[in-house]
């Protein structure tokens, strides 16, 4: 079974404007509205490539009671615990001449819904997979990753996880299954640019060293790059295609990845698949679907890959 945890899930409210002017009254010409996080990503692509999760996190007020409405019609499966004071985050994304982000602050997280997230922890059986992804919020613990880690130690859980800088480096010890940064947050981790997939390997290799198991590094229009625990680097360039919006993109392909790695067990399998469906999302209005990831890669040639 995949869990997912998102801390701080949202209500992504998308908007359309032509030429925004600061200052004035602005009419949208299109509206999009998504339950948001990026563990929440990973569990809708995951209901969309066929795959079950269960995403877990924390939830507050009306928007989150939307949230999760908005999850079960889309058949996605979730167990928030409900925090009682303040509300969910509505952020606001404005796309125009240029993008612009209003991230919302979130309810207020206290010890004791921490420690009602462990309980539902215990219930993770041997060969799970776990999916640890986005920022931490600033009224929890920042080794709150680590902690989680930590506390699964020893129990054969395969755990993702996709954050940055310390977040990441940080649960290196504890051995995650998977860990996905793109090329400039593994960059800065080393205080180097890394703009070629030649040099990403090495430090992707550093990153084992310390403990990661398996390193799928995202390039954006370069493309990715994975080394395995094998040894193993599988890179390749994106399909062709017009980005149409970045959102999600990584999260995706982090869910394309573990649906390619739970149908074969191949690495390969999982490089690619992860790739196309990350690509499928930044070529959308909304996350990849399977017929779309099944298209990128007749592109690219892999249709033996297919699920």
């Amino acid at each position: 079974m995949i869990y997912t945890v998102t801390f701080n899930p949202s209500l992504d409210y998308i908007v359309s404007v032509d030429h925004f002017k600061a200052g004035a009254t602005n009419r949208t010409t299109a509206e999009l509205l998504f339950p948001g996080g990026k563990g929440i990503n990973v569990s809708m692509v995951l209901q969309n490539l066929g795959y079950e999760s269960l995403a877990l996190g924390f939830m507050a007020g009306f928007t989150g009671k939307e949230i999760v409405r908005l999850l079960d019609e889309k058949d996605v499966k979730s167990d928030f615990i409900e925090v009682k004071d303040g509300i969910s985050r509505i952020n606001v994304k404005l796309r125009s001449d240029e993008e612009s982000e209003i991230n919302g602050m979130g309810p207020a997280i206290s010890k004791d819904d921490i420690s009602k997230l462990y309980s539902q922890l215990d219930s993770l059986k041997a060969k799970d997979i776990l999916v640890l992804a986005g920022s931490i919020p600033s009224v929890m613990p920042e080794s709150m990753y680590m902690d989680i880690m930590k506390y699964l130690k020893d129990r054969d859980i395969c755990v993702v996880v996709d954050a940055t800088k310390d977040l990441l480096v940080n649960v290196l010890e504890y051995r995650p299954f998977l860990i996905k940064p793109n090329n400039h947050e593994l960059g800065e981790i080393f205080g180097v640019k890394l703009r070629t997939k030649d040099e990403v390997v090495p430090y992707a290799r550093k990153l084992q060293e310390k403990g990661a198991r398996n390193v799928l590094v995202s390039m954006a229009g370069e493309g990715a790059l994975l080394v395995t625990e094998d040894s193993s680097v599988y890179q390749s360039d994106p399909p062709e295609g017009k980005v149409k919006n970045s959102v999600g993109a990584g999260d995706s392909m982090v869910a394309g990845f573990l649906a390619g790695y739970m149908h074969s067990g191949n690495y390969e399998e999982a490089f690619y698949m992860g790739l196309c469906t990350g690509s499928a999302s930044a070529f959308s209005d909304n996350l990849a679907t399977r017929n779309e990831v099944e298209a990128l890669l007749k592109q690219l040639g892999k249709d033996n890959y297919m699920i």
